[in-house]
């Protein structure tokens, strides 16, 4: 029997030869086959993700132990408050060893493992816990268990295999041939990882100990087409096999006379050519046939024909060794090749990055050049680019051990594999979200939008609402919720769920502003009910009045209906904006944007209403900028000069940047440390400069037209698009409005220079 390797337990349990995960069944030419390609013909749910969903409960554990440990219950607790804290779980395993309770260390072990499935170390433990605890068959059940969650893991595969071979009674022919049927699931599974060696030397160990010197032949044949990292070590045990014994006990039979006519023909190619063919062999009597074989092959034939088996190989052996020499340097950049929740760093994700770009750049060769050998009509091509394709699929499961919680690797093999099968891009969204990254909301919102893609609302649906209660509270979630419903043509249930997400918003001032924007502009634009928007808009200005926001979408909803009709209500909100609590520049732009629409559109009694309202905001001096803008604008409507306006503007502006100049000088004179004497020569000029001045008359003001626009409040322009949003939302906890430019402020234009 052969016995187990040797295995280093670290990184909590998890043994430092890397496994990779879902993969593969036997196929033609010995490729494995994908858990990927077998869900996509098990249906249209996608099948198993080959993680537990139901816990695991041994017969009779109940009767065999009684209460748990002492500190069972607090270290259970913490990893139910964070399950996502790793060393929590790890000292709640090690305690439940440690006080050897079996309930308890099931409970454990089956609550981590659904977790974290791909420690395939502890899926190990588990089974040898089992097996301890004298339930062989909940052992199997554990490691097969296991085995459906990181198919590709070679150590746990060993660890499968040996505990077959330790409880199976050998003498059985039933037994070999299940120990056999393992092996092939194993190599089918993981024997094309580039870390495989193992197994595959386990396999011929095994067949060498039943004497079966053909199916060792066999498993070497296999293994000199597959790159892994002791390629040169198989290929001489295949030599020192077939050296070893006669061609016809190491071959099969069908092969054997392949071989054995090979080597006839050869034969009696030599002697034509040395012409010397005897008259027996020239010409035959009619009816003679050739000498009866006793089927016993010389020395010599047998030394011709092992020459000849080991060309045949060897030329498969440079093949191999050409493919291994490819990715060697690949192979060796990777240092962590297992799973573990510490983060990689930089240089091993860039490594993981380049080989998997690299293998399908080569893929995608075989591919082209399968197109074209398909024409000339050779298969070896088409059978290179298969191949191509099941190493690319491997590589991406080896990365999504080791990177099994970084999204970019997820997203990157769904890329990869969109153009072949849905079921396969399904299959890797699904172990993607329920397993690996539960907290991530992006990549679900792209699982979200690939059902919707694909006509499958429901599951859509499922996932967004999933997503919502793992990580309640994120407003892309909600409108991605609402758009589904949307395109769906439920509007009733998006409006709906606008307007719970409104209510529930009201703890949160600048939230509930958002979503009642939202609400009022799906009320408007699709609902066609200007004032259910209105009422939501007005309802938001009451919970926040210092919003701006709410104010230019109440004012872009006033304007967007009939305006000879509904000026008073325009005029209205430019009131109500300008006496809200908002800032000054808020104001002005108000102001411009009301003193516009009296330009454009407004009769004379709105033109009163508004000086009326700019007039009653005077008394609200805040600043020398607000009550220039409140004369601007007064003067504007009483169509006074335009030069007397601007040389208002000119001197107040120039006497805010005089005292602005002033304030500078004085901080920076206490600021130096110079001669006293500069100092008084300079405030001389100060007194001869303010005595001066009074004394002369201020000059004449030349026209200086109005190109420059007033300053806007937030960047964006959102003139005729109510409820701009576009970026707002997706700022960090949706604390920015974004940005405003009024390109209606350009009014100067109606005032022709004089």
């Amino acid at each position: 029997m052969a016995a187990e390797g040797t295995e280093d337990l670290g990184n909590n349990g998890e043994l430092t030869n890397p496994s990779v995960t879902e993969l593969y069944e036997p196929e033609v030419a010995d490729l494995p086959k994908t858990d990927v390609e077998e869900s996509a013909e098990s249906g249209a749910d996608g099948g198993d993700t080959g993680v537990p969903t139901t816990p695991y409960t041994a017969e009779g554990e109940e009767e065999e132990e009684g209460e748990m440990p002492a500190d069972f219950q607090r270290l259970w607790k913490l990893t139910s408050d964070n399950p996502q804290d790793f060393n929590s779980w790890t000292d709640l395993l090690q305690y439940c060893e440690q006080e050897g309770h079996m309930r308890a260390c099931r409970q454990a072990l089956n609550a981590f493992l659904l977790r974290y499935p791909l420690c395939y170390g502890y899926w190990k433990k588990f089974a040898d816990l089992e097996r301890r605890a004298g339930h062989v068959d909940k052992a199997e059940e554990v490691c097969k268990r296991g085995l459906k969650a990181v198919p590709l893991s070679v150590d746990l595969w060993i660890h499968y295999i040996n505990l077959l071979l330790g409880t199976l009674n050998m003498n059985l022919s039933e037994s070999t041939q299940r120990i056999r049927s393992v092996f092939e699931e194993a190599v089918a599974a993981a024997g094309w990882d580039f870390h495989s060696d193992r197994l595959w030397d386990l396999y011929a160990e095994w067949e060498k100990e039943q004497g079966n010197l053909n199916f060792i032949t066999s498993v070497y044949d296999r293994v000199l087409r597959v790159p892994t990292q002791l390629y040169n070590t198989h290929y001489e045990k295949l030599k020192a096999h077939l050296t070893s014994h006669p061609p016809q006990d190491v071959l099969s039979t069908k092969e054997y006379r392949k071989v054995r006519n090979e080597y006839k023909q050869s034969q009696i190619q030599a002697k034509k050519e040395r012409s010397d063919i005897s008259a027996e062999e020239e010409e035959r009597p009619p009816g003679e046939e050739e000498p009866a074989d006793n089927g016993k092959d010389t020395e010599e034939a047998v030394q011709k024909m092992q020459e000849l088996l080991m060309a045949s190989r060897e030329e498969l052996y440079q093949q191999n060794e050409a493919e291994v020499r490819k990715r060697w340097n690949f192979e060796d950049a990777i240092k962590r090749p297992y799973f573990h929740v510490k983060p990689l760093d930089k240089a091993q994700l860039k490594a993981w990055q380049s080989y998997l770009d690299w293998e399908i750049a080569e893929a995608e060769t075989a591919a082209v050049d399968a197109e074209g050998a398909a024409v000339e009509g050779h298969e070896g091509s088409k059978q290179e680019c298969v191949v191509g394709h099941k190493r690319v699929l491997i590589l991406f499961e080896r990365c999504l051990i080791a990177c099994a919680l970084y999204e970019e690797f997820w997203n990157k093999y769904v890329h990869y594999l969109a153009p072949h099968r849905l079921e396969e891009v399904r299959n890797v969204y699904r172990r993607a979200c329920e397993i690996h990254l539960p907290y991530k909301h992006s990549i679900h919102l792209q699982w979200a939008l690939f059902e919707e893609k694909h006509g499958n609302i429901t599951e859509a649906q499922r996932i967004l609402e999933s997503l919502e209660m793992t990580v309640p509270g994120l407003a892309a979630v909600c409108l991605r919720r609402v758009g589904l419903e949307r395109r769906a043509g439920r509007l009733d249930v998006a409006e709906a769920l606008l307007k719970e997400t409104v209510e529930k918003s009201k703890d949160n001032p600048q939230l509930h502003a958002f979503y009642s924007i939202k609400l009022a502009r799906f009320l408007h634009k699709l609902c066609k009910s200007p004032s259910r928007a209105r009422t939501v808009l007005q309802e938001a200005i009451e919970l926040s009045p210092d919003n701006g926001r709410l104010y230019h979408n109440l004012l872009e909803l006033e304007m967007s209906g009939d305006l000879r009709a509904n000026g008073g209500g325009i005029l209205q909100c430019v009131a109500k904006a300008l006496a809200a609590p908002l800032s000054p520049k808020t104001k002005i732009l108000f102001s411009q944007r009301g003193l516009q629409f009296a330009e454009d559109f407004g009769t004379t009694v709105q033109r009163s209403e508004l000086i009326q309202t700019i007039l009653g905001s005077f008394s609200d001096k805040t600043c020398i900028l607000c009550y220039i803008t409140n004369v601007l604008l007064l003067l504007s409507l009483l169509k006074c000069s335009l030069t007397f306006v601007l040389y208002i503007v000119s001197v107040l502006s120039m006497y805010e940047e005089h005292q602005k100049l002033l304030k500078e000088h004085d901080a920076k004179r206490q600021a130096e440390n110079g001669d006293n004497d500069e100092t008084e020569k300079m405030s001389k000029m100060d007194d001869a400069s303010a005595l001066t001045v009074p004394q002369t008359a201020p000059p004449t003001m030349p026209h200086v037209p109005m190109t420059t626009p007033p300053p806007s409040m937030m960047g964006g322009d959102m003139s005729g698009s109510y409820g701009s949003y576009g970026s707002w939302y997706q700022q960090q906890q949706y604390g920015g409005y974004g940005s405003y430019q009024n390109p209606w402020n350009q009014y100067n234009q109606y005032y022709p220079p004089n």
